[in-house]
């Protein structure tokens, strides 16, 4: 490691004046840094956000006059520790995102580096272009950092590495000059070296870069080192220390006998996985390969164990697939407990004798579907000779996205097994021949077994490297042995196999120490050379790769670590509160913006802060909770501060694979925080609303007189710490609950029976009760129309705005109270059917969790049957109860935007199901996350600006294309509010569209 000089705030504050980018020197944002995917973390000494070139430049320079270094970061989602250290954290990834040039002509692109891989290939796909190397974290994952790291991913034995496609590069070097690297042919490279000899003294660092480069490879007795010590050539993926040996096959230095097969001198090679130690990478320049084939089909081989998995990996490569890829017994029992990915776990076959099996999903990509289809039975079929194998769906279209889900989950999925014990990545980055794969992971897990180990195994089992997680505590000396322990024993048997440590991870401060094992201590200082030459004063993410610290330093967790009791209001299932923040690896998927699609997280997508991820949210928690020195842990501004801009949307719970409901934990702290601060008066209001709003009931028209009116309403928004700019729901001039009871009064004598009618419960939630009464009234009329007794029972507010301003001694009070009320007449045959998906869902998401022991069974039993308005029509439907014949012929088209808190618990399904009743209507889906709204967030003076550039992302301009005989329909009350402050367009609630079409 770097001996990192002591550099003060006062120097630090003189460099923030020299850039026009941000650099934070708060602890804050510093410990937000201080991890990535990995093991490990150590506090930056700053972290930095250049805003251009010039300000990198700056930084460079400060380096180097006080000694200090510099790390690269861009999406932060290694997994080797890649960009953790004590130096200044370099971000690009908010201000270098452009996409430069596409060249259609020449199969090429220009980028910078903190582009998102998904999103790159989203703007070739009209060009009929791709970019080939594919990551799991690919709709996050940066460029720059795929370059760095030399990722692949499923796909490469079709597409090969960042390496294979990384043309050229434009690079800041160590001295702060400008460089370009780049394809040479013989005769280029040839006057390169020798008008850099011919400087002599002059040299720039430059000239001496490809100087000591040529020094090192034209060496006979290094060449001879390098072609015997290091791993492979038959292994694809090998990210082992610097690829010389990828320079040593170009020209002059190639041994191969028809020098026209020799490639072009490119340092490109070298760069591209060098971690970001050897120079600042600012532009790169892509090869880019035409579409994948139109139609991909997925063999999923359904094997007994993972050596028939593997011994059915070998028959699967003859036939080209694009990829093979392992999901082993422990990623599926993970994914049967995640909502999300037990739907696309959904063609899983069991072995007899109930437990899951290893599949091998071969993909057969083709051009058309008869092509893959003769494949897969020809693959099938010569398996089954084998004795490979049980089952062998083959499946396309859509279900084909649900199964790369499903792999690609895996290592978030992974994070998922309870308590301290983790799959660990120490050893999950080795590769070896595929043809030597069954005898190496039969070694393997020997040497597992040994020692009373177990591990996961998933991923690339097509190219030799599989994802191997030991099952370890690292919170525990024990564990930290055991973490050094099988890292030493498998790198040693890795070289019995000439494999590569490292495949696609890279070393970083993992696999660093054991270079000198894998390629020979002569060729490790080689490596030591090389970056000597790039980087004479060491200020590029030092001790990654090279003068590695020992690879059980620096760990996240400290052994035997001690973390107190946390007595907390919500239930936290097998885990306590802080192992349910510790459930976040890192991996990021809450860095995906709003062109991959999902809710979360919408204040990231909005701001592209790190600091406004789930992921930061997660850790701020866990080191507050971990290494505070305040007694009451919770009493802490910067945990505030982080969560400020959580909107509570549930888009984690729903969509982040370790289900880590930040939502929860921050309703969890609020209430901590509140216990010593008390409530502020607005979160009390807020809090408060059914109270407040049943006041206001009283004399509507004075309520509606105020908000009605502009100026009164700007001055009284002010008053309560509301937005001026904010309109506010007016309240009806009647109840829904007072006009149910005088609809029954006047029924009493009439001689309608609804003695044979089914019964369905109203929860009259306090939204509709006051302020959406029309609402309320359609779906109880369009309820009692197709044949159903409507009954709104006795019950309380849902505590839902309680819950939002963690008031959760006031929400548990309430859903106990409304548990007694309605245990006794709520069943499957008698529903609690909800109009405001927020108010209902809560019987079902955070009830169970937060009522007494006494009430927790009661509060299961209810939200089993506690359905949203549409999830009951749906099933109804399903029962042949309701048809399309009691609904108008006309034609409409309808764009629905899904609540948030509905695609997290919940589904658009059964809505979109519902809208479709009408023969003609068609309904479409709108591709938005979070509206912005979130109950009061969006009304808040500090975060109205916020909510408002969410609602931009996706939802308003989708609105304003509409035309106007296009309907709107949002389930949500924040949301139709959100819809109108924002567009001026009216949105229906989906149970109005449907009394409106009933004949």
């Amino acid at each position: 490691m770097m001996p990192q000089t002591a550099v003060d705030d006062s120097t630090l504050r003189k460099l923030a004046e020299t850039i026009e980018g941000d650099l934070f020197l708060d602890e804050t944002i510093r410990t937000l840094y201080a991890t990535d995917a990995s093991a490990y973390r150590e506090m930056p000494l700053a972290v930095a956000i250049p805003k251009h070139i010039t300000d990198i430049r700056n930084l460079i320079s400060f380096a180097n006059k006080n000694h200090i270094s510099l790390i690269p970061r861009t999406a932060g989602t290694s997994l080797a520790g890649q960009v953790v250290g004590n130096g200044i954290v370099v971000d690009v990834s908010k201000n270098f995102t452009k996409i430069l040039e596409i060249n259609q002509e020449e199969h090429w692109v220009r980028v910078q580096p903190g582009v998102v891989r998904d999103e790159l290939n989203m703007a070739l796909k009209p060009y009929g272009l791709y970019f080939g190397p594919e990551t799991s974290t690919a709709n996050r994952a940066m460029i720059g950092g795929m370059v760095g790291n030399n990722s692949c991913g499923s796909n490469s034995i079709v597409y090969g590495s960042a390496r294979e496609h990384t043309l050229e590069v434009k690079a800041i070097l160590a001295d702060g000059t400008d460089a370009e690297f780049k394809q040479l042919n013989a005769a280029e490279y040839a006057d390169l070296l020798s008008a850099a000899r011919s400087k002599n003294g002059s040299a720039s660092l430059l000239d001496k870069i490809y100087l000591s480069t040529d020094s090192i490879l034209a060496s006979d007795n290094n060449q001879e080192e390098i072609r015997k010590n290091f791993p492979k050539p038959s292994i694809s993926r090998r990210n082992t220390g610097y690829a010389l040996d990828m320079l040593l096959n170009m020209e002059p230095y190639s041994q191969q006998e028809n020098a026209e097969e020799a490639r072009p001198f490119n340092m490109c090679s070298l760069i591209a996985g060098s971690e970001g130690t050897l120079c600042f990478l600012t532009e790169i320049k892509l090869n880019l390969v035409p579409l994948p084939p139109k139609t991909q089909g997925l063999v999923c081989v359904h094997c007994n164990s993972i050596d028939e998995a593997l011994r059915a990996t070998v028959l699967t490569l003859k036939y080209q697939p694009h990829a093979v890829e392992l999901i082993d017994d422990y990623v599926l029992e993970c994914a049967s407990t995640n909502a999300e990915q037990k739907k696309n776990a959904f063609f899983v076959m069991n072995k007899p004798d109930g437990s899951f099996p290893a599949i091998l999903v071969a993909d057969l990509s083709r051009e058309t579907k008869e092509e893959v289809e003769a494949l897969a039975a020809a693959l099938t079929a010569e398996l089954m000779e084998a004795g490979i194998g049980f089952h062998y769906p083959l499946l396309f279209g859509e279900d084909t996205k649900k199964i790369w889900s499903l792999r690609k989950a895996g290592l978030g999925l992974l994070a998922n097994i309870p308590g301290d014990e983790k799959a660990v990545a120490v050893i999950e980055d080795t590769a070896v021949d595929v043809y030597d794969q069954p005898d190496y992971i039969r070694d393997f897990n020997i040497i597992l077994k040994k020692h009373g180990m177990s591990a996961v195994h998933y991923a690339h089992a097509g190219t030799g490297e599989l994802h191997l997680r030991p099952i370890i505590n690292l919170k525990t000396s024990e564990g930290h042995r055991q973490f050094r322990m099988i890292a030493e024993e498998i790198a040693t048997l890795v070289k019995k196999y000439d494999g590569s440590l490292s495949g696609e991870h890279g070393d970083g401060r993992l696999r660093g120490e054991f270079i000198p094992k894998m390629v020979g201590e002569h060729n490790y200082n080689l490596f030591k050379e090389i970056k000597k030459a790039w980087d004479p004063n060491n200020i590029f993410n030092p001790g990654k790769i090279v003068d590695t610290a020992p690879m059980d330093t620096f760990l996240r967790y400290e052994a035997d670590q001690q973390t107190p009791e946390f007595k907390t209001h919500f239930r936290f299932h097998d885990q306590t509160i802080l192992q349910h923040a510790e459930q976040c690896n890192g991996s990021g998927d809450c860095r995906k913006t709003q062109l991959s699609g999902g809710t979360m997280c919408p204040s990231f997508m909005a701001t592209r802060n790190e600091k406004d991820t789930t992921r930061a949210r997660a850790n701020i928690l866990r080191e507050m909770l971990t290494r505070s020195p305040k007694e009451n842990r919770f009493d802490n501004k910067a945990i505030k501060e982080v969560y400020d801009l959580c909107l509570a949307c549930k888009g984690c719970k729903g969509e982040c694979p370790s289900n880590v409901d930040v939502a929860k934990l921050k309703m969890e702290f609020l209430q901590q925080y509140h216990d010593v601060h008390g409530v502020p008066l607005r979160s009390w209001l807020v809090g408060n609303f059914s109270k407040m709003t049943g006041l206001a009931s009283y004399v509507p028209w004075a309520y509606n007189l105020v908000y009605k009116n502009a100026p009164l309403r700007r001055i009284a928004n002010r008053i309560v710490g509301f937005h001026p700019d904010r309109t506010m729901p007016l309240l009806h001039d009647t109840t829904l609950k007072g006009w149910w009871k005088n609809k029954v009064k006047k029924e009493v004598s009439s001689t309608k029976n609804a003695k044979n009618q089914p019964k369905v419960y109203l929860f009259c939630d306090e939204f509709t009760n006051y302020n959406d009464v029309e609402i309320g009234k359609k779906s109880i009329l369009a309820l009692e129309k197709l044949g159903y007794e409507v009954i709104i029972p006795e019950h309380g507010p849902s505590g839902r705005p309680q819950l939002s301003k963690g008031l959760l001694r006031d929400a548990k009070k309430l859903a106990e109270n409304n548990i007694k009320l309605l245990k006794d007449i709520i069943s499957y045959d008698t529903p609690l059917v909800g109009i405001e998906p927020s108010a209902i869902l809560t019987f079902r998401d955070e009830y169970p969790d937060l009522v007494g022991d006494e009430w927790v069974e009661e509060a299961k039993k209810l939200a089993m049957n506690a359905l949203q308005f549409d999830e009951f029509i749906a099933r109804e439907m399903e029962l042949k109860k309701i048809t399309k014949n009691q609904f108008t012929k006309e034609k409409r088209l309808i764009k629905l935007h899904g609540h948030c808190q509905q695609k997290a618990i919940s589904s658009v399904v059964p809505t979109k199901k519902m809208l479709s009743l009408p023969e003609n209507y068609t309904v479409q889906l709108i591709p938005s996350g979070c509206c912005g709204m979130a109950g009061s967030f969006g009304y808040e003076t500090e975060h109205y600006d916020l909510s408002m550039q969410i609602g931009e992302l996706v939802l308003f301009p989708a609105v304003r294309q509409q035309p106007e005989e296009v309907i709107i329909a949002a389930p949500g009350t924040s949301c139709r509010h959100q819809i109108h402050d924002g567009t001026g367009r009216k949105a229906l609630h989906p149970a109005e569209i449907l009394w409106d079409a009933l004949v």
